[in-house]
């Protein structure tokens, strides 16, 4: 455990006071029993930490390590075993406490008949939010989460990735403190989770708390200031990733390229210190999700259309009102194909009609529609056809009646 009389330097360079402390876990032990109350399962064994203010928190394990356990712990759901849990400094079982939470869990539970905007709406009027502020709200999150042309659709209708986008969304319906994400980039395509992650980001300059669970190591690699890694109920390692990552017994130098004669005369130089086996030499590659998303970047400016879930908007605007000055993932996918020195010009986001415009459209095109088709001239012949064939039917009729007398 840390001493909690010094205080903690975030990722990001400012101290954060004891006071800020959002989560306090000490000793915590969770031991599932069978139908007759014999231990079965000890899923978390003896488990401390403490979760700051404005951190981003991972839970990192294999299958049964107790990451789900822990969440579920932290919302109240489960009964600890033995040990002590805090949060806001008080019981996780706290009405007003609960209030304060976001929950994404591992898998959305969501009534599949509802669609997108009954879906927040129902989980806006649980946290009693008054009707102009929760329509508000409800459709900045579906146009940040790229739902807001699904909005009609019933929510069982959706893949798993757009389902992942709702659940998101109802975590965020109350504007929480603290936020719980169980694999929250499951199921989602690359453009997804790199929004997913710039999200978190933001969330998090905000001053909100993030503790996510996840087995994709990249993408908490690439949004956590610290991590804690179980097996078997158990912690093995925790603290921030740079002193979890960092090789003190190497070094790496980057530079641009050089003529041959150079590069010669400086493996020349470093290989009489150092054996000509330890020194590698290669060109640095970007990662693939980088690449990925500038692909799609640019076919999203060239072309074209999609009947899924999109991407490129903004964060809702009550999620980032108090951190406008800073500019992280204001647009949420960046141009990385773009120098750095290059402005990226603003993604083009279609203006949305009110709903009275599209009611009216809707109207007119259905009355169009009802309206009693006129009458077609007939071509000349056509009666005279008619009256041959009844004729025809006539003489037939008559002979039947004749045989049978």
């Amino acid at each position: 455990m840390e001493n909690p009389d010094l205080t903690k330097q975030t990722q990001s360079g400012s101290a954060t006071p004891d006071g800020d402390i959002v989560v306090s876990v000490r000793g915590l032990t969770k031991v599932f029993k069978d139908f007759w109350g014999r231990p079965k399962a000890r899923a978390v064994d003896n488990v401390d930490f403490e979760v700051r203010r404005g951190e981003v928190f991972g839970l990192l394990g294999p299958n049964g390590s107790g990451k789900t356990t822990i969440i579920k712990m932290l919302l109240g759901l489960l009964h600890p075993t033995k040990g002590h849990i805090e949060v806001f400094g008080r019981s996780p079982r706290h009405v007003e406490t609960k209030s304060r939470i976001g929950y994404l869990p591992e898998e959305s539970y969501l009534y599949r008949y509802l669609d997108s905007r009954e879906t927040l709406d129902f989980f806006g009027n649980l946290f009693r939010l008054p009707a102009a502020e929760r329509q508000r709200r409800i459709e900045q999150l579906l146009e940040m989460v790229g739902l807001s042309q699904t909005r009609t659709r019933p929510v069982g209708e959706f893949s798993k990735g757009m389902q992942r986008r709702i659940g998101l969304a109802q975590a965020l319906i109350n504007d929480p403190d603290l936020i719980l994400l169980d694999e929250p980039t499951s199921g989602l395509d690359p453009i997804g989770c790199r929004e997913m992650k710039d999200l978190i980001r933001t969330l998090a300059s905000r001053g909100k708390t993030v503790i996510l669970s996840s087995h994709l190591l990249a993408d908490v690699e690439d949004v956590c200031d610290r991590v804690l890694i179980l097996y078997g109920g158990r912690v093995q390692a925790i603290g921030t990733l740079q002193e979890l990552l960092t090789r003190p017994d190497r070094i790496r130098i980057t530079m641009p390229v050089l003529p041959r004669e150079s590069l010669e005369r400086i493996l020349s130089a470093v290989t009489q210190l150092v054996p000509a086996g330890e020194v590698k030499l290669d060109n640095p590659t970007q990662n693939l999700e980088s690449f990925f998303l500038s692909v799609v970047e640019r076919a999203r400016a060239a072309a074209a259309e999609t009947s899924g879930a999109t991407s490129g908007h903004r964060i809702a605007e009550y999620l980032r009102a108090e951190v406008e000055a800073k500019p992280i993932a204001d647009k949420i996918l960046e141009r990385l194909a773009l120098p750095q020195t290059q402005q990226a010009p603003p993604i083009p986001v279609a203006p949305t009609q009110a709903p009275e415009t599209v009611a009216e459209q809707k109207l007119e095109a259905y009355t169009k529609t009802a309206e009693p088709a006129q009458p077609q001239p007939q071509p000349a012949h056509q009666p005279q056809k008619e009256q041959v064939d009844l004729a025809k039917a006539d003489e037939k009729l008559a002979g039947l009646l004749g045989k049978q007398k």
